[in-house]
């Protein structure tokens, strides 16, 4: 399935901001929120970043119905930022990136 246009401007964009703001390699964190009633989900968000020397913090919400997931990961270049992101929303439902 190919990506809708809008898509594509937004990372268009986001490539063009991360390599005027940073220079690489850099830290960069993401954000998620995934439905806590769905463990898989969170553990197939996190095999994502495995093995990647990433700082990984989860914090369920006050009423324990989501669990944000924060990850701070050092990378190489935009283009891998993004390249994650596009993975996390093909591999993972539910989740919501912040």
């Amino acid at each position: 399935m190919k990506p809708e246009k809008s898509s594509d401007e937004f990372y268009k964009t986001l490539r063009k901001r991360l390599k005027k703001t940073s220079n690489w390699p850099a830290p960069y964190l993401y954000k998620f929120i995934v439905p806590s009633s769905d463990p898989e989900n969170i553990d197939q968000l996190l095999s994502i970043f495995d093995n990647m020397g990433a700082v990984i913090s989860t914090k369920q919400s006050s009423k324990g119905k989501y669990t944000s997931v924060s990850i701070n990961v050092t990378l190489k270049s935009p283009d891998i930022v993004i390249e994650k992101y596009k993975l996390v929303g093909e591999e993972v439902d539910n989740v919501i990136s912040l």
